[in-house]
């Protein structure tokens, strides 16, 4: 659906929030007291301690909050939200069109016919959503896997999922991983491509031949090493599935914990693969979006030099 100035309108969703650039240095209170001066103080006190106050698309509560030129404060006037309370899925970005989350390791972004019944990300943001208002509805964007925790994007529309898939490699500028992998590999950084191809048992397989899979490109660079572990930072060019567990495998450093692609034990009790940075164009506002999670504790404790 477009309207006459050739842009595409979603239908059913409104965006009920006020954005403003800031153009000088001033604390977050005195810039709403500025440009919201039909609100009292107890009034815009209320908005920050629901959250409904975003600077640079991120909550703040701080009244005292020092804004810096350039930020962004958005100013929600819509209702109350709600807070998901979940310790394996936390709201990082939530707006009239999407929402983006950080999921912990363990955990299917959505389910699959295996497994109908488990529950999912998909399912706690979809409970979520509904006690917010019944008729919200959520749609898959992309999966990240099982094993692998980190940012995933999810659409609240139809129409929003498709202009977000359609031009996929277009709207997302940026996918950052972590790895953690066993041993240092040869090469501190290189680009590792092949055609993957998944068999009857759900594993997936490399090769240099294109006749019967599907290219996959990934880029890393070792960012950490020791004497038993490297942690890599990796970028996708392609988004295959298990890719950086395969390639990973593949140049003979496995992800740690990745049993399924050839590594032992874990040493830390899980797999070490984080979805770490997720940047995208707002198919809606345009507007150019990046988030980025925190290195995992346990990642960075296999590099902290033991005292004797």
């Amino acid at each position: 659906m477009k309207d006459n100035s050739g842009q595409k309108k979603f239908k059913g969703e409104r965006l009920k929030q006020t954005s403003l650039a800031v153009k000088e240095p001033i604390e977050l209170m005195s810039f709403l007291g500025i440009h919201f001066n039909g609100k009292s103080r107890s009034a815009l006190k209320s908005l920050l301690s629901h959250k409904q106050v975003c600077v640079n698309g991120k909550p703040e509560t701080k009244f005292n909050y020092l804004l810096q030129v350039g930020d962004s404060v958005t100013l929600n006037t819509g209702k109350v939200a709600y807070e998901l309370k979940s310790s394996r899925v936390k709201i990082v970005f939530e707006d009239d069109y999407l929402v983006v989350i950080e999921k912990s390791e363990g955990l299917l972004a959505v389910a699959t016919d295996e497994r109908k019944e488990e529950t999912t990300a998909f399912s706690i943001l979809q409970n979520y959503l509904k006690k917010k208002d019944p008729r919200n509805r959520l749609f898959v964007v992309h999966r990240i896997d099982r094993e692998t925790s980190g940012l995933i994007m999810y659409a609240k529309s139809k129409d929003v999922q498709l202009a977000l898939q359609d031009n996929w490699h277009e709207n997302v500028t940026e996918r950052v991983y972590l790895a953690v992998v066993e041993g240092v590999p040869e090469k501190e950084d290189d680009t590792i491509v092949s055609y993957l191809h998944e068999s009857k048992a759900f594993k997936i397989h490399s090769s240099y031949s294109n006749e019967d899979g599907k290219e996959a490109i990934t880029h890393y660079r070792v960012v950490r090493k020791n004497e038993n572990y490297a942690m890599l930072k990796v970028e996708l060019e392609t988004g295959r599935k298990n890719q950086i567990r395969v390639h990973m495998q593949e140049i003979g450093h496995p992800i740690i914990g990745d049993k399924k692609y050839g590594a032992g034990i874990s040493p830390i009790g899980r797999i070490g693969l984080h979805a770490r940075v997720l940047a995208f164009k707002h198919p809606v506002t345009h507007e150019v979006m990046r988030f980025e999670t925190p290195i995992p504790r346990k990642f960075n404790a296999l590099f902290v030099a033991k005292k004797e």
